[in-house]
């Protein structure tokens, strides 16, 4: 069994307290993508780590470093998973 896939019992399933986390602004978030939603991101930012810049709508407005580039992101809160960092540097 690979890591993309989930186990047999959670296939399709949408976890609701995950559907409707909340975050704070700075916080920082790591882009897990929901594979049971279809996503507006490109699939290179599985994975990245970022900070939480606010919200619009619904979605959360994550800014990402790419390479050597600050890029910004719409994204739902069911693809994102708080992390924490023992230092309040920007993650680089």
């Amino acid at each position: 069994m690979s890591r993309r896939t989930k186990s047999v019992r959670a296939k399709g399933k949408i976890s609701l307290s995950k559907y409707f986390q909340e975050f704070k602004e700075g916080d920082f978030v790591a882009v897990i993508r929901e594979r049971a939603i279809p996503v507006n991101f490109p699939e290179r930012l599985q994975g990245r780590t970022g900070v939480i810049g606010g919200k619009r709508g619904r979605s959360y407005i994550v800014n990402i470093a790419d390479a050597s580039k600050k890029k910004v992101f719409l994204i739902e809160p069911i693809h994102l998973k708080r992390i924490k960092v023992n230092s309040k540097e920007e993650i680089k």
